[in-house]
């Protein structure tokens, strides 16, 4: 089985990729058998000459790969017919701006197996640069909080070689007293948590954070179930809202009551209640006045979100009695953060992070009959067609959805 590293040439460019030059030299020593080839990018953290120097063949032809390994999608040009491919497609949510790349997949009896689908048994997600949205999305939160209101200047992470420099950073800064709220419980939020404790924010429980008042900057993580409540009153189940959130409501407005900064790490699934609404965010006790949204669904359950933002302009503000956009820092106005390439940012960490899970959980697979099943639930397409497992994306390749 012959692997390759391929360039990555969506615009703008990412500079990630699925192993680091040392975790593929790794997987060399495991799979003696596999075969590596790296496609030659100016654009990727790690050189041409990192990989020639751990014995890698860099070159401009890898169409003799069985197997090509990416981050972002391929652009339908690229695409090598009768190949097997990883990448994340954004198509398994009938993303329309990919349906012609789907469709590209099928006629060209492409094998997909998209990021985003190599899942346990139980659809948990085995990979991802959730941790490394979940750092970057916290830091830039705090960053638009000190540019704000002018209380410190932390850099942008771009410019910053790695995440232990994005921490020696934080370590100048002093936060002011402010209450904090993190939802989810999953790589992302634990991700903005790791920026959180790096600080030495007091975590508080629930009701404490809703009812007291403090000296000193603190923190809340709440789950679906506290944001969350049964329309008829009895006590929720976690397990029950995530097959059928239909008998629930937001219980969020006692939260946003007492929150100034909002960072939202949570999985937000079809049906859910919204957190908050317009409506919501024109309460005149509605105090959240920042909002790192990580998450990032655009016009859903977090009202102040109408659009992603970018890297290089990460910070809009939203003006909650108009409905509008506004200046980041503009009177009245909801700061928000809503970046939807996070990781990109630090493509060294989340590329070397992404390569240990991928070393672990995928490529072995390929070399154990998959008894784990893991690339059998990953794989969209065959033969040209959708696999039973994707067959509901058939409307969506037919234009009908």
């Amino acid at each position: 089985m012959k692997f390759a590293i391929i360039k990555e040439r969506k615009n703008p460019p990412d500079r990630r990729v699925v192993f680091s030059p040392e975790k593929l030299a790794e997987a060399k020593a495991k799979f003696p058998e596999a075969k590596f080839k790296i496609e030659t990018s100016d654009i990727r953290i790690f050189s041409d000459k990192q990989y020639q120097d751990e014995g890698f063949e860099v070159t401009a032809d890898v169409s003799d790969c069985d197997v090509m390994l990416g981050v972002k999608e391929v652009p339908v040009e690229a695409l090598i017919p009768n190949k097997k491919y990883f990448y994340f497609s954004h198509t398994i949510k009938k993303q329309p701006y990919n349906r012609k790349l789907l469709k590209a997949m099928l006629s060209k009896n492409i094998e997909m197996y998209d990021h985003e689908t190599i899942v346990r048994e139980n659809n948990s997600r085995l990979i991802g640069f959730g941790r490394y949205a979940g750092l970057v999305g916290a830091y830039n939160g705090l960053r638009a909080l000190g540019l704000r209101d002018g209380i410190f200047n932390l850099p942008k992470v771009e410019h910053l070689p790695d995440l232990n420099a994005v921490k020696a950073e934080l370590d100048k800064i002093t936060l002011p007293n402010i209450k904090i709220l993190l939802t989810g419980t999953g790589k992302v939020a634990l991700g903005a948590k790791e920026i959180l404790d790096h600080l030495k924010i007091k975590e508080v429980s629930d009701t404490l954070y809703l009812t007291s008042e403090f000296s000193e900057p603190v923190y809340c993580r709440a789950d679906v179930m506290e944001y969350n409540k049964r329309t008829d009153g009895k006590a929720g189940d976690k397990y029950e809202f995530y097959k059928d959130p239909s008998g629930y409501e937001s219980n969020f407005m006692p939260y946003a009551k007492v929150t100034d900064f909002f960072i939202a790490g949570h999985f937000y699934g079809d049906g859910a209640p919204y957190l908050f609404t317009r409506e919501d965010a024109k309460h005149p006790d509605f105090k959240i006045n920042l909002v790192a949204d990580v998450s990032c669904d655009i016009d859903g359950p977090v009202a102040s979100t109408i659009k992603p933002s970018t890297i290089a302009d990460p910070f809009y503000g939203y003006n909650p009695q108009t409905e509008e956009e506004v200046a980041y820092n503009a009177e009245g106005a909801i700061t928000v953060m809503a970046v939807d390439n996070l990781p990109c940012e630090l493509p060294k960490d989340a590329s070397e992070g992404f390569g240990d899970a991928f070393l672990e959980y995928v490529i072995p697979a390929f070399y154990n009959g998959d008894k784990d099943g893991i690339l059998e639930r990953a794989k969209m397409t065959e033969n040209g067609k959708l696999t039973p497992r994707y067959t509901y994306l058939q409307d969506y390749v037919d234009g009908k959805e």
